[in-house]
């Protein structure tokens, strides 16, 4: 059956993609223990993975034009078997940063080969659903990296699951390469030069800009906390135990779960009640704010609630990809989502390692844990509200 020769092995790759991307919140305060990593320290080794995922994001569109996914995404996958298992083996930072690096160049692939691959096999129709689908394969790796993770660092080293990842990683390779099917008789892909052509004219667009600075600060911000901030701060702040800390994330990640179900299953009939796609992200990233503020302020004893609340409204921000890509012909959109990826990663690795920066400027200075973590997380609020700020107001204005 197509179905599952085609959508079982990207669903299973991008569990994998999204366990390696947020595993370091459960990991991260045992490798700081274990090796003496400093906030900054942990925070470039997570946001290592971003760095490299995201600079693969131009270059990975035109190479799934010209190979195909299944090709591109089972050699990638090879790459970050190798990373993980250079991760496992590491000894100090440098070596943890380049297996971290090689793991996210690794899993670039995963979501947009998928959506490469359904573009070929399935009518627009039930694309939508698809996507749906593997969004929700990605969120159970982000679960799967939490609670589950913390029990099986009860019983193993981190050394050793990451050797395992490896070899799951691999296995998904060879079932991607053998299971999923080539189309015959697509047409050619377009010279280099004119991909080149087409990422500048996207570049150039005031379309793009309207969702790129959002895209940087509040996708990229909420990859920051979810990957590794949120631990630290249920630790240092909130004086969780790192058990108790990943038993949150599970719950937070359950709840995106269900958060990106219903938006797939009601924003078409939201639309057709005139609110539109701009409407939704705006109002969930409005909760979203809110949600961080009230976390930042300790308004509340109810902690699983308000980062349960902050997981949900921060999925609605996956809505800037098919609002990015409305903007351009339909020949441009996949290189229009993949830059936007770019912008998305890139402030995944400048914000994690930021605020791991000023957490251990602060704490240099003289002020406790508490307070460099808080002041980190009015930084990125600060960041947050300004982009969205200004993705309110420039969605209101004509494009010329």
């Amino acid at each position: 059956m197509l179905w599952i020769r085609l959508f079982l092995p990207f669903a299973g790759a991008y569990f994998l993609s999204y366990h390696f991307r947020t595993a370091n919140a459960v990991v991260g305060p045992v490798l700081s223990q274990e090796l003496s990593l400093g906030a900054a320290d942990l925070g470039l080794l997570t946001s290592a993975y971003f760095l490299a995922f995201g600079a693969a994001q131009i270059p990975l569109g035109m190479l799934l034009d010209r190979f195909g996914a299944r090709r591109v995404e089972s050699a990638l996958l090879l790459i970050a078997a190798a990373g993980a298992a250079l991760f496992a083996t590491g000894q100090n930072i440098g070596t943890l940063a380049v297996g971290r690096g090689l793991i996210g160049l690794g899993v670039s692939a995963c979501l947009m080969a998928s959506f490469k691959s359904f573009s070929q096999w399935f009518p627009v129709e039930k694309q939508a659903s698809l996507t749906g689908w593997i969004m929700t394969s990605g969120t159970l790796g982000a679960l799967a990296a939490s609670a589950p993770l913390d029990a099986a660092l009860h019983v193993t080293s981190w050394r050793v699951i990451f050797f395992g990842l490896s070899g799951m990683t691999l296995l998904m390779a060879a079932w991607l390469f053998f299971s999923v099917p080539d189309k015959l008789g697509t047409p050619r892909p377009e010279p280099l030069a004119a991909q080149w052509a087409g990422i500048r004219q996207v570049l150039a667009s005031r379309h793009f800009w309207r969702y790129a600075p959002f895209g940087f600060a509040q996708i990229g911000g909420f990859m920051a906390v979810q990957s590794l901030w949120s631990s630290a701060w249920l630790i240092h702040v909130n004086g969780y135990s790192r058990t108790v800390a990943a038993d949150h994330l599970a719950a937070m990640s359950v709840a995106m779960v269900v958060a990106y179900a219903l938006i797939g299953l009601l924003s078409t009939s939201l639309a057709r009640r005139g609110i539109g796609t701009i409407y939704l992200l705006c109002g969930g990233i409005s909760m979203a704010l809110l949600s961080l503020l009230l976390i930042i302020t300790q308004a509340t004893e109810y902690h699983y609630l308000l980062w349960v609340a902050y997981g949900v409204f921060s999925s609605v921000g996956t809505l800037s990809y098919s609002l990015t890509a409305a903007g351009f012909p339909v020949a441009l959109s996949g290189r229009a989502n993949s830059t936007l990826n770019l912008m998305v990663f890139l402030g995944a690795f400048g914000l994690q390692w930021g605020m791991g920066g000023v957490i251990d400027w602060l704490q240099s200075s003289g002020h406790g844990a508490q307070i460099a973590h808080r002041d980190a997380f009015i930084m990125l609020f600060i960041v947050q509200l300004a982009t969205f700020a200004w993705l309110f107001v420039s969605a209101r204005k004509p494009v010329r």
